[in-house]
């Protein structure tokens, strides 16, 4: 919609101001086009009901606006030698993108709107309410607009616990009644619990799919709505029989993305060299110490190694152990600070992927004397280590910072995700979120 919307706004200002019609081809277009899209999600307003830095989609769109045009302007200015450059002299391009602004916003309010209205007549029913049944509908009941619930429980007994532990869900029965609610047009259906389904549950569960009703078993449905698989909600029966993990056991795919590496990173290496100098200048006159700094990580398979990073606290900030880094902890300095918000300070692990011990995307390294209190804390939290970590991952670009055992179990969720649907489009889509992250100083 905001193609098409931005192609008509064009066709608009270029009617009224030249008095013709927008050629189909024109290069200058397509890179207005490309140029405005490409802002509208580095600026993530594809997430509308976000609140990013105190700023709502619509501010976000106007300001995401304002920079292309200037980009634009500026490159039209210079290229004035371009055949049709008058195509999108500045008053096109100023009437273009005033319309186009409006039109977004327009969109992105109408579009909140029907997903909160579709959400009021969506509705998922949930069969058994056991501990992870009730601690998946309370996770769905926060993330509003999804829809509303509906359960049926094992038993009475397990009916009236439910009501007592979590009152605001809708217990409407048992799961021996599935037979009066198989006509419902239910949004899916989320089977929460190990239940021994009779031949007749069964058969009622395959007219619910084959009248299009998706039916999940727990993990799947996270890993549905929200791109994760909690690691309390697995089960080694669904580790063995579920599709994907294919990053483990793919010989092509662990060659593919080792050649991606080392060809990304080189170019990496040679396009932020200077920056790397500047940076290195900067930490020796801001405080004492040394420029980099080397910390014990665990890698693949559970081996240690040393990764290395642009030193962004004071020297000797960990005299007193292992601590986890807060937000703002005071052992970061004024350059810390900014190295840690562009993540410009995980820059020298570059030297890591060169040597083969991490890979630029991947789950995110831990310092060991922190994975043993995790390993007995978060169930199934070895299986990170199943791939080699990286500089940047899944959990990174849609988890903010968070230093405690439960940011670690919500960045798990997330690992499992890209190590059980690793794709190199994956790994293309974790580039540019990262891009994102950066250029919106949402590291920590």
């Amino acid at each position: 919609m905001d193609i098409f919307t931005l192609v008509v706004c064009l066709q608009v200002a270029v009617y009224l101001r030249l008095g013709q019609v927008l050629p189909s081809l024109n290069l200058l277009i397509y890179g207005l086009i490309s140029l405005t899209i490409t802002g509208f999600y580095l600026a993530d307003t594809y997430h509308p009901d976000k609140q990013i830095a105190g700023l709502r989609a619509p501010a976000r769109i106007i300001i995401s606006n304002l920079i292309v045009g200037a980009i634009a302007y500026t490159l039209i200015y210079l290229s004035q030698s371009w055949p049709d450059y008058r195509l999108l002299e500045p008053s096109v391009l100023f009437i273009s993108l005033s319309m186009f602004t409006i039109c977004a916003i327009a969109l992105r309010l109408w579009a909140v709107k029907w997903l909160r209205s579709h959400a009021q007549q969506s509705y998922w029913l949930i069969l058994g309410a056991s501990d992870s049944a009730i601690k998946f509908a309370q996770m769905f009941t926060e993330q509003n607009p999804l829809g509303r619930l509906v359960v049926l429980a094992e038993t009475d007994q397990n009916i009236t616990q439910l009501r007592k532990t979590a009152a605001e869900l809708n217990c409407s029965g048992c799961f021996t009644d599935l037979h009066h609610w198989n006509q419902q047009p239910w949004s899916g259906v989320v089977v929460a619990t190990q239940i021994d389904f009779s031949a007749a549950q069964i058969q009622q569960l395959m007219e619910l799919r084959l009248q299009g009703i998706p039916v999940y078993r727990l993990p799947d449905i996270c890993e549905t709505l929200w791109y994760k698989i909690p690691s309390s909600l697995l089960e080694d029966k669904w580790l063995a029989f579920s599709a994907g993990f294919n990053l483990i056991s793919c010989g092509i795919s662990l060659k593919l993305k080792r050649c991606t590496d080392l060809v990304v990173t080189v170019l990496l290496l040679i396009l932020l060299f200077p920056l790397m100098v500047l940076v290195s200048l900067l930490i020796k006159l801001d405080s004492p110490g040394p420029i980099f700094y080397s910390q014990l990580r665990t890698g693949l398979y559970g081996k240690p190694f040393r990764v290395y990073k642009f030193r962004s606290m004071y020297q000797d900030a960990e005299k007193r152990g292992a601590q986890w880094a807060s937000q703002r902890d005071p052992r970061i300095t004024r350059v810390g600070h900014w190295l840690r918000a562009l993540r410009i300070d995980e820059l020298p692990q570059i030297w890591n992927v060169l040597q083969g011990e991490m890979s630029l995307i991947g789950p995110r390294p831990e310092r060991p004397e922190f994975d043993i209190k995790l390993k007995q804390a978060i169930p199934y939290y070895e299986l990170r280590y199943l791939v080699k970590p990286g500089i940047t991952g899944w959990a990174q670009v849609l988890y903010p910072y968070g230093a405690s055992v439960e940011d670690a179990y919500e960045k798990l969720a997330y690992d499992l995700y890209y190590i059980k649907n690793y794709s190199f489009w994956l790994d293309i889509a974790i580039a540019f979120k990262t891009i994102r992250v950066v250029l919106l100083g949402k590291g920590r």
